[in-house]
């Protein structure tokens, strides 16, 4: 069921900082940032020649990255994503298998306009994981 890791997210508190130091200081490319209003988050990727990092930035009083940061000044990593073929039926093995999908489980449109599901840490030891349909 699980495919290729998609991307590992981190929570920055400074968004122009943090790509400045993946851009000048790493030398990789990076993105655009994007607001994903539905998710409360701005994004920016750095694309790997084997995956992307994501850094997630609040947008909004609402955003779920802010309480993250409350209690993780620094920033830190926030999830891992990996693909999945089929994301309907990825949730229903899970659920029936006692795992917790968050929100209402059904699949939102993630960053990558693809369907995406998040999975709760408790579930996964401790590490918030997002499924996302390739």
């Amino acid at each position: 069921m699980i495919g290729r890791l998609n991307h590992v997210a981190i929570a920055v508190p400074d968004l122009e900082a943090a790509v400045a130091q993946y851009r000048n200081g790493l030398g990789a490319k990076v993105t655009e940032a994007t607001d994903q209003p539905d998710h409360g988050v701005t994004v920016v990727f750095i694309e790997l020649p084997n995956t992307k990092i994501e850094l997630l930035y609040p947008l909004g009083e609402n955003s779920p990255i802010r309480n993250f940061l409350e209690k993780n000044p620094s920033g830190g990593i926030h999830h891992i994503c990996y693909e999945v073929d089929d994301i309907l039926a990825a949730r229903d093995k899970l659920k029936a298998e006692g795992a917790r999908v968050l929100g209402d489980g059904e699949p939102k449109i993630g960053a990558h306009n693809k369907p995406v599901l998040f999975l709760h840490p408790k579930d996964f030891f401790g590490t918030l994981i997002e499924l996302e349909q390739c």
